[in-house]
Parts: structure tokens; sequence; C-alpha cells
């Protein structure tokens, strides 16, 4: 019998989990997103079921308006640990698991990102991964000088430009650059070191790189946005898309598309993973899992429940919450408002009805059934061609995670979908990706 492709899994572990009522849920810690002790924990879990990685999506302000007013004092989305630091910390206390987390190529330098990520992978051992975003709110522009946010085309200019000097500094030293002769008095070989000296459109940077070669030579480079401009640089960089389409046939076109962009670049499809995120409501019985689903739905005050649509797709407090999803009205981000406004239409939600929806998993798909019942979708997914793993988004940590890692891994492993330990130590080894040569090679 054909041995099975392996899916990967990816956990995203922000916050208490991705319901916007998690923190209420009787199992949670409110505080758990400032806690080291709860990641540490949610950290472990995942390894011990050989995800591929943990992944920390991040902002650099506070997003949330109390738009509504009082909807703002009900998030639990307000307090967080710093992703980077969080991640050395985790990876001193794991061993395996791969650590991804988010940072922003418009408030950042490129020097700052290539210096941390390089310095994240050495001390992991070959485990980091950067999230490459250009951040959309104006409450993080307003942390870092500006009034309002950089517009769409500049921030994108800017990301591609930004992404081709981190990956330059990079390859600053050869793998075998510091000989460490003690004899000679020669600390490394002069002719292993390149120095980059970029000068173009946003960012002059001579380099090199004050950190040596990576252990995977690059951290893995991981991509989120589903827009034009976002696809364009996971065709020519990413090596792992996160994505959000809520229906299989969205899914089919949107991999399809990113996997001919990525050819069209030169590069191998199976040099890109493509994750669709998921909150699976998981239970013994349907009905369980239902259940659990409407649990935490019930405890989404309508203020807050509203306010994720100002985030996602502009102000529509003008409109009927009982009516129907209108156009996006100013989204912030245009490929989530998107892939909203075509859920709402095709399963004919009402305003109420979709903030509902996005509130169970802040926009991801969600899935509620037995663990065959969602291992049945997963697979479904990954045979139409519409996935290559997915990001799971747990409703509530640590007890979501608990129970995907309890229920739905055991059945992945039976249907042959996934493996029962790790092959190898760097997140490139568990996702079957290949190590980048240095554009200094040969």
């Amino acid at each position: 019998m054909t041995k099975r492709p392996q899916i990967s899994l990816g956990l995203s572990m922000r916050y208490v989990g991705y319901h916007a009522a998690a923190w209420r849920h009787p199992s949670a810690d409110p505080g758990a997103a400032s806690s080291f002790q709860h990641f540490l924990h949610v950290a472990r879990t995942a390894e011990a079921a050989a995800f591929d990685m943990v992944f920390l999506a991040d902002g650099i302000g506070i997003r949330a308006k109390d738009e509504p007013p009082g909807s703002l004092c009900r998030s639990a989305q307000t307090a967080e640990l710093e992703p980077l630091t969080l991640l050395s910390a985790l990876a001193s206390t794991t061993s395996r698991i791969g650590l991804v987390a988010t940072a922003s190529t418009t408030y950042n330098e490129p020097f700052h990102v290539a210096r941390k990520y390089a310095s994240l992978d050495k001390i992991s051992g070959g485990r980091a991964g950067w999230n490459i975003v250009t951040s959309w709110s104006d409450a993080e522009a307003q942390n870092f000088n500006r009034d309002a946010h950089l517009d769409y085309t500049t921030r994108y200019d800017r990301a591609g430009e930004f992404v081709e000097v981190v990956t330059g500094l990079w390859d600053s030293w050869d793998a075998d650059a510091f000989v460490h002769d003690k004899q000679t008095g020669v600390f490394f070989d002069a002719d292993k070191l390149h120095v980059l000296n970029h000068q173009g459109k946003h960012f002059k940077v001579k380099g090199p790189l004050s950190v040596a070669r990576s252990p995977q030579t690059r951290p893995v480079l991981v991509q989120a946005g589903a827009s034009e401009a976002g696809m364009e640089i996971a065709a020519r960089h990413a090596e792992v898309v996160y994505a959000v389409p809520h229906d299989i046939d969205t899914g089919r076109a949107y991999y399809a598309d990113v996997k001919n962009r990525v050819e069209q670049q030169g590069r191998s499809r199976d040099a890109l993973k493509i994750m669709p995120g998921i909150t699976p409501f998981i239970g013994r019985t349907e009905a369980e899992a239902r259940e659990k689903y409407d649990l935490l739905n019930a405890l989404v005050a309508p203020e807050l429940g509203l306010s994720y649509l100002y985030g996602q797709m502009g102000d529509l407090s003008a409109y009927p919450l009982d009516g129907p999803v209108p156009e996006p009205n100013d989204p912030k981000v245009r490929s989530i408002a998107k892939n909203l406004l075509a859920l709402a239409r095709r399963d004919n939600m009402t305003i109420r009805q979709l903030y509902t929806h996005i509130a169970a998993g802040f926009g991801s798909r969600i899935v509620i059934g037995t663990p065959s019942q969602i291992v049945d979708e997963m697979e479904a997914w990954v045979d139409a061609g519409a996935a290559d793993g997915f990001n799971i988004c747990p409703a509530v940590l640590p007890l979501g995670l608990e129970e995907f890692a309890e229920m739905v891994v055991p059945e992945l492993r039976r249907r042959g979908l996934f493996r029962t330990d790790y092959a190898g130590q760097t997140l490139r080894d568990h996702l079957g990706i290949p190590v980048p040569p240095s554009r200094y090679a040969g």
C-alpha cells in the first residue's frame, strides 16, 4: 500500500484561546496570557503530541477599540507577553517543537529581525520561524511616531524589500566560517564572510550580521496574508502559509493559486506548506461537541461580539444586527473581510450570526464534531488539494489542545496521516522543506 503523505500540524497559542469568551470558561485561568507557566505547559503538550510548531501571532499595540462602548473592558485580548522573549524562554525548556512568532516589517528594521530570529534559531538548535506581517492598525502606528498606518501599497512594497534584506543578512557567514584556530590566531576565515551592502528604495543596510549562520541555514519563513501583494511575497519567500478559507472550494482555489505562483518563481511546489486555520470543538458525540460550542457562545457579551466586526470588516454599527451582512466598510484587513463576506453570504448569516461565528474562533474555520468527524474533514481537505496541514487554533487553552492531543491526534495516526514521533531535530526536518542555499554558494 502506498504510504500516505504526512500532514503538518501547527498550534496557535495566543491569549487564553481563540474564542472571545475563552477567559470566562470554567476551566480557564483568565490571566494565562501573561503566565510563562501556562505557555510552557501548552508548548510541552504540543511537543508531546509531535506538533511541528507552536505559533505566536502578535500586534504591537492594543488593536481593539471601545466600539461599541463597553466592549474593550470585556476583551481578554489586551495583555500578553512579547513573543520573542517568550519563545527564547521556551527554547530552553523544550527540545523538538518549532517556535514561530510574528514580527512586523512596518515597525522594525531588517537588521533587528535578522539578528533576533538568527539568535532564536541558534538558542533552540534550529527550531525558529518568522511570521512576516506588515501590521494593519492605526493603534500600532500611534506607538511608533505616526498618526496613521502606512498605506497598503507602501507597506507591502517595504515588506518585500525588508524580507530580501533579512534573508541577505542571514547569508552573512558561511557555515564553516569560524575556524577558531588557536595556533594561528585566526578566529574566522575572511573569505567566508559576506557583506550585504544593500541599497534600495526603503533600506540601506551594509551588514554583515553579527550572528553566526543559523542551524537551519536560515529560520523558516511564514506568511499569513491572502491579498494579492501578500501572496506574491509568499510565492517568492515563504515556506509556510497560514490561510483562513471557510469552505473546501475556496481552500482548493487558494491552494492552487499560491502553489502556481511558487512555481512561477522557480521554486518547487513542495517548498511551501499551506496550513488553513481551524478551531475544533471536540466531543465524544456530536451533541457533546455542540454543547461545548454553545456554552462558550453564550458567554460572549453582545458589545464584545459586535466589536469583532469593527476590526475585521469596518464599522457596521449603522446596520441592523439581525439583517444581512453588507459589503465591508473600510476593512483593515481586506483578505479576511473578503473571506468573511463570502461565508456570510453562503450561509445567509445576519450580522449577529456572523459576529458569533467570528467570536468562536477569531475568524478561523469552526469544526464541530467527534474526533472521527473532525479528521474526516481534515482528510477531505488534504485529499482535495486544499491543505498540506492545519494550524490548530483552540477555542480555550490549554483545554482545547489537551482534547485535540488526546482524541484527534490518535485518529490521525490510525489513518496514517500523522507521525508518531519527530523524524529530525529542526523545524525544517519536521515540515520536510528544503534547506535554502546561500546566495553566495558556488
